[in-house]
C-alpha cells in the first residue's frame, strides 16, 4: 500500500509561487531574528575572546553570597534528607527500566536535520500526557497510581508497572516538598556531622582546568559547523541557536560531533548561572535551612576543571561586556514570552497554587561509552554530560526537580559506597546573556535532589557536569500540556468531526457547512492531528509499545479520525469545483484549500525523509521509525481517487482560471 505523502511533487508555477509565499510567511520572521542574533553573539563573543568566565565551586570564596545573591531559586535536598525505602524503590525501578530497554536515544530535529540525542531516555507520567521537544513528541508511560489495578489497566507487565509506581511515589513526595519550600529555604539535608562525614570521603574536583580544552576551543563559528561533527569551535557557536532548541540531552561527545555542534548551540545561547548552599540542618531529614554550608569540604569533587575563583576576582576581564549584554537578555526574553522560537505555540500560562509535576524525563548516560566528552567552552568547569539548556515547554516559572542517582554499570549498584576516588557528577547554572555574574558549579552525591524553583529555569541554563560512572536522572516537570494530552486532541477531533454528517442508511457522508472559515478551521485540525500526532507516535512513539500498550488504542482511533477528514477534505474539494457555486465564495474556498494542502504536501514529504533518512536506517527494527501508510489510494473505501499532488494542481487550475 502506498504511503500518501510519496505522491509526485506538484510542479506548476502558481504552486512554486504559493509554496514560496507561504514558507516565506512562516519562516522571514524567525530567519531575521536568529540571523540578527547570531551576528550580535559573535560580535560579543569576539570581544571576550579566549577569556573564560569565572565560576565558583562550594570551596570558592563567596560561594554564599554568589547562591544568596544570583541563585536564590535553586535548592539542593541531601539524599540522606529522603526516606531510605523511597531511595530504595526509585534505584531498583531505574534500573529495572534499563534492564528492560525502556530507556532509549531520541531522533530529534535541529536545524532541519535530524539528530540522536547522546541521553537515553524515557517519560512517563499522567495517562495520555505528551512532551514535546526539539519537534519530537514523546508519549508517556503512565505512572501507576493506587488505584491503577482497580480500573483495570493491565497494560504493563508487573514489574514495569511496580517501576512506574515507585517513579510515582518519588513525584507525589516532590509535588509536596516543593510546595511546603519557604522563601529562603535553600539546602535541606541530614545532620551536619553525617553530611561532613560523607561529603569528606569525596575527592578532590577543583583542580586545573586542562590544556586539551583550552586548545579545543578556537577558530571561526561558521568554519566549524561541518558535515564531519566537529564540536569544539569557539564560544559563538554555542551561542548560535534560538533556546526552542534547548532540552537537556546533549552529551559533549566528540563521536556524536554532528549532534554536539547542533545541540550545543541550540541549549547554549550564552547565559551564566550559579549555586548556593546553606547551614546544614541538626534537625534532620525534613527541616530546611538556611546560612552557610559547613557541610562541603574545602575540596568537593573531582574533574579536571578550571579552578574557582572569589568573587573579588572576577569583574575586571569581562565588565565592559555587562550592558551590551543586559540588552540582549532582555530582548531574548521578550522574545520567550511572544512565544517566538516555541516548537508549539500555545497560550501563556502561569504555575499558581500547589506544585503538581505532570511528567517525569528520565535520562541514562553512562561516560565510558563515550568516546570524549567535550570540555564546558565558557567557564572551564570540566567534561559536559548534558550542555547548557532550559528545560523547555513548561508552565512559566513552575519549579523543575531532579532526582541524582549514580550507579556502576558492571555491577548496577549504587555509587554510594566505595568510590571515594570516583569523580562525581556536578551541575553548572548560569544566568541568561550575562557574562559579567560568575557561574557556579555544586557537586551531586548519588541520592541528592535539586529544585529550581520561580523563574530560575527561564532566566538561567544548567548544564550536567559527567562523573566518572554511570548516572539516571529523573526530571520532574509542569510540562505546558494544552495542546499536548489525548484528550485535547480527541476533542479536537470531535469538533473537527461535528461538521460531517453520514446518513444511517446508505452510509454516505457530507457536510454541514462550508464555508471558507470551517474549511481552514477542520484542515488545520486534520493536519494537527497528521503531524503532531500520528506522524510523531510512528516516527518514534511507537517504540514503546512493546513495553506499555497503553497508547495502542487511542493511536487507532486517531487513526479512524483522521480518514474522516480526508473524507472532508475531498467534500470541500468537490464544493469547490462544483459549478453552481458562487464564484467569489469558490475562490476563497479554493485559496483556503490550497494553502492547507500545500502545507500537508510538504510535511508528508519531510516526515517521509525522516523515516527513510541515513541515521534511521541504523536503527534496529523495532525502534526504526515507521513509514506509516495510513490510508493508501488504492483503498477501496475512498469515495474518490485520492491523489494529493493531483488535488493540488486541480485547486490550481482552478485558480489559475478564475484568475
Amino acid at each position: 500500500m502506498p504511503f500518501i505523502g510519496a505522491l509526485q511533487q506538484p510542479t506548476s508555477p502558481l504552486m512554486k509561487t504559493r509554496q514560496c509565499k507561504h514558507n516565506s510567511r512562516n519562516m522571514k520572521r524567525s530567519d531575521d531574528s536568529e540571523g540578527e542574533k547570531r551576528r550580535k553573539r559573535r560580535k560579543l563573543l569576539q570581544e571576550l575572546g579566549d577569556q573564560k568566565i569565572p565560576f565558583l565551586g562550594p570551596s570558592s570564596r563567596g560561594f554564599q553570597q554568589l547562591w544568596d545573591s544570583s541563585y536564590s531559586g535553586l535548592v539542593l535536598r541531601r539524599s540522606c534528607s529522603l526516606p531510605a525505602e523511597l531511595h530504595g524503590r526509585v534505584q531498583a525501578a531505574l534500573l529495572t527500566l534499563r534492564k528492560k530497554g525502556c530507556l532509549l536515544k531520541d531522533l530529534v530535529r535541529v536545524r532541519d536535520r535530524d539528530v540522536f540525542t547522546a541521553v537515553s531516555r524515557a517519560l512517563l507520567g499522567e495517562p495520555g500526557h505528551t512532551y514535546r521537544y526539539l519537534d519530537t513528541r514523546l508519549f508517556a508511560i503512565p505512572w501507576h497510581s493506587e488505584d491503577t489495578e482497580v480500573k483495570g489497566q493491565n497494560c504493563c507487565e508487573p514489574d514495569l508497572r511496580a517501576a512506574c509506581k515507585a517513579l510515582w511515589e518519588l513525584n507525589t513526595f516532590f509535588c509536596s516538598d516543593v510546595s511546603q519550600l519557604k522563601e529562603g529555604d535553600r539546602l535541606t539535608q541530614c545532620a551536619k556531622a553525617e553530611a561532613e562525614a560523607k561529603l569528606g570521603e569525596e575527592g578532590d574536583t577543583e583542580s586545573k582546568h586542562s590544556e586539551d580544552s583550552k586548545n579545543s576551543e578556537g577558530g571561526d563559528s561558521e568554519s566549524r559547523q561541518s558535515e564531519e561533527g566537529d564540536t569544539e569551535s569557539k564560544h559563538s557557536e554555542e551561542w548560535d541557536i534560538e533556546s526552542k532548541h534547548s532540552e537537556e540531552g546533549c552529551s559533549g561527545s566528540k563521536q556524536e560531533g554532528e549532534w554536539e555542534t547542533e545541540f550545543k548551540h541550540s541549549s547554549e545561547e550564552g547565559e551564566s548561572s550559579q549555586v548556593k548552599l546553606s547551614e546544614p540542618s541538626a534537625a534532620g531529614t525534613a527541616e530546611h535551612t538556611e546560612g552557610k554550608c559547613s557541610g562541603w569540604p574545602a575540596e568537593a569533587v573531582s574533574g579536571a576543571e578550571r579552578e574557582p575563583v572569589g568573587l573579588e576576582a572576577q569583574e575586571k576581564p569581562v565588565a565592559q561586556l555587562k550592558h551590551s549584554l543586559s540588552y540582549h537578555h532582555i530582548q531574548d526574553k521578550e522574545e520567550r514570552a511572544t512565544g517566538q522560537g516555541c516548537s508549539q505555540p500555545s497560550p501563556k500560562q502561569v504555575c499558581t497554587g500547589p506544585v503538581k509535576f505532570n511528567v517525569t524525563l528520565l535520562n541514562y548516560m553512562d561516560p565510558s561509552q563515550m568516546s570524549q566528552l567535550k570540555e564546558e567552552p565558557y567557564y572551564g568547569m570540566g567534561k559536559m554530560a548534558v550542555g547548557w539548556h532550559h528545560d523547555e515547554n513548561l508552565i512559566t516559572h513552575s519549579p523543575v526537580a531532579v532526582y541524582n542517582y549514580s550507579c556502576h554499570e558492571d555491577k548496577g549498584e549504587s555509587g554510594e559506597g566505595g568510590s571515594a576516588e570516583k569523580a562525581c557528577w556536578r551541575i553548572g547554572l548560569k544566568v541568561a546573556w550575562d557574562i559579567h555574574t560568575p557561574g557556579l558549579m555544586l557537586p551531586l552525591e548519588s541520592g541528592d535532589c535539586y529544585y529550581m524553583r520561580d523563574d530560575l529555569n527561564s532566566t538561567h541554563q544548567h548544564c550536567v557536569l559527567a562523573g566518572d560512572t554511570a548516572r539516571f536522572s529523573s526530571t520532574h516537570r509542569v510540562a505546558e500540556c494544552s495542546s499536548g494530552t489525548l484528550t485535547y486532541i480527541q476533542s479536537r477531533c470531535q469538533d473537527a468531526l461535528s461538521n460531517l454528517h453520514t446518513d444511517p442508511e446508505t452510509g454516505s457522508h457530507s457536510l454541514l457547512a462550508v464555508q471558507p472559515t470551517t474549511l481552514q478551521h477542520c484542515e488545520e485540525i486534520h493536519n494537527e492531528v497528521e503531524f503532531e500526532w500520528l506522524r510523531q507516535y510512528w516516527f518514534q512513539g511507537q517504540r514503546y509499545a512493546r513495553f506499555c500498550s497503553w497508547w495502542t488504542r487511542p493511536i487507532e482511533q486517531l487513526e479512524k479520525d483522521w480518514k474522516l477528514m480526508e473524507t472532508m477534505t475531498m467534500l470541500f474539494l468537490a464544493t469547490v469545483e462544483e459549478e453552481g457555486q458562487a464564484g467569489e465564495g469558490r475562490r476563497e474556498m479554493a485559496e483556503t484549500l490550497l494553502s492547507a494542502l500545500t502545507d500537508r504536501h510538504q510535511q508528508r514529504q519531510t516526515w517521509r525523509d525522516r523515516c527513510h533518512s541515513s541515521l534511521a536506517q541504523t536503527l534496529p527494527p523495532e525502534e526504526a521509525p515507521v513509514d506509516r501508510p495510513f490510508w493508501g489510494v488504492d483503498d477501496p473505501s475512498m469515495p474518490l481517487p485520492f491523489d494529493l499532488a493531483d488535488i493540488i494542481n486541480r485547486v490550481e487550475s482552478l485558480l489559475w482560471r478564475w484568475a
